[in-house]
């Protein structure tokens, strides 16, 4: 899948998953270095937010959008996944008043599974995934140009749809 960045074309590694779709499974370290799993949030809600660098304005912003509006949801979780270092992941948390899980796929098998991965620039493509309790995606979002900001707002509703769908 073609992307860009400030205008210069990247491919990353393969097909993405699509709507309707079961989400692949994975297991990446936390800040705390502890095993998070897809799995162990069976029967919840989950967005998955995907960004190139921790490090830039764009990328800092969904990380901080999610987590404030995240809070606002019942039985949702956010996961951040990105491939900077968990020292990069530390400083920028503690910059932050955040309670979001921040994942770091240091080896790449997240994006790599996901189709994500921009070799080019050892980087996650930024992406949204919405799973509902069955770990089934069903909103999707690549955003194309990456150095811009994914549809907040149409994440957040696809996620209070499924929990609506708990009750």
């Amino acid at each position: 899948m073609d992307v860009m960045m400030k205008g210069e074309k990247f491919q990353t590694n393969g097909p993405v998953p699509e709507v309707g779709d079961n989400a692949p499974s994975f297991n990446l370290k936390n800040l705390n270095n502890e095993d998070v799993k897809l799995s162990d949030y069976e029967g919840e809600v989950v967005i998955l937010s995907t960004f190139p660098d921790i490090t830039t304005s764009t990328c800092s912003r969904q990380t901080d959008t999610f987590n404030t509006e995240g809070k606002e949801l019942k039985n949702t979780t956010v996961l951040s996944i990105s491939a900077n270092t968990v020292e990069e992941q530390e400083k920028w948390g503690q910059a932050k008043d955040v309670d979001t899980v921040l994942l770091h796929d240091s080896e790449r098998t997240f994006a790599k599974e996901y189709g994500l991965y921009i070799e080019d620039m050892d980087k996650i493509a930024r992406a949204v995934f919405v799973l509902n309790r069955h770990g089934q995606i069903v909103y999707r979002e690549i955003v194309k140009e990456m150095s811009g900001d994914p549809n907040y707002e149409d994440a957040l509703s696809a996620a209070r749809h499924e929990e609506a769908e708990l009750s």
